[in-house]
């Protein structure tokens, strides 16, 4: 294990999932610790669906232990995804190219570059876990005739700047950003989260779908609430919708 900064470090050549490693490893940690991998044979993204992880992109998992109540911890997404902005503007000077989706990705010139994965054990016990997973599509996305019709296509970081970087010099970048955004979240709570996330929230204020299970609604985005749920304005009122897929 190596460490720069606040946090610890493992980088692994290839593992079935960071957050799968995140929980087997997590009672031996000592504090905060980034898990990386060359290559994922397992990764997954949001509802269990598989995540491609080619060699060359960024597959890895901050690992901590927690100690608000969980759905305080469920915040921590929204810390994820403003560090994630912040590492690809620092790496790539290319602060319009960025946007935040609602509720876990990064697009990049409107396709999706990345997405996070939060999942926890035990947060009411003595012994709490929150890995944060995160996958960038640095130099290689998905085919978007895989992809759901109407979901937002997957783009690279290569194909969409012209850029190479590599999954080591955007982990020192994410692991700075990442270690900004929990230190303010820790001081001041999610409220300035909240207002740094609005400032960069793609199709703010403009009509998207958001589905629940078998429901969609349709509506405008209007904003975030303190809890992070997403405000859709309907011609049915004004709705406070906690976890839903969105569709542009």
């Amino acid at each position: 294990m190596s460490g720069r900064g606040g946090a610890g470090r493992i980088t692994l050549p290839e593992i079935d999932s960071t957050n799968a490693e995140g929980f087997r490893r997590a009672s031996a940690l000592p504090g905060p610790t980034w898990i990386v991998a060359g290559l994922q044979t397992a990764g997954r993204g949001r509802r269990a669906r598989p995540w491609t992880s080619p060699l060359g992109n960024f597959h890895g998992t901050l690992v901590l232990k927690p100690t608000e109540p969980p759905e305080t911890v469920a915040l921590r997404s929204f810390a994820a995804a403003l560090a994630l902005r912040d590492a690809l503007v620092q790496m790539t000077g290319l602060p319009d190219s960025f946007a935040l989706k609602w509720p876990n990705d990064v697009l990049c010139n409107g396709g999706k570059l990345a997405g996070i994965l939060l999942e926890s054990q035990g947060l009411s016990g003595p012994a709490p876990v929150l890995c944060i997973g995160i996958g960038v599509n640095l130099i290689a996305a998905p085919d978007p005739a895989q992809v759901e019709p109407g979901a937002v296509p997957p783009v690279s970081l290569l194909h969409e700047t012209g850029l190479r970087v590599t999954p080591e010099a955007f982990l020192d970048a994410l692991v700075r950003a990442y270690e900004r955004w929990e230190a303010l979240f820790q001081a001041e709570g999610f409220a300035p989260l909240r207002e740094a996330w609005l400032t960069h929230a793609a199709r703010l204020g403009e009509t998207i779908r958001a589905r629940t299970g078998e429901v969609t609604r349709e509506g405008v985005f209007e904003t975030i609430d303190a809890a992070g749920n997403l405000i859709l304005r309907t011609p049915q009122g004004r709705l406070a919708i906690p976890a839903a897929e969105v569709f542009f």
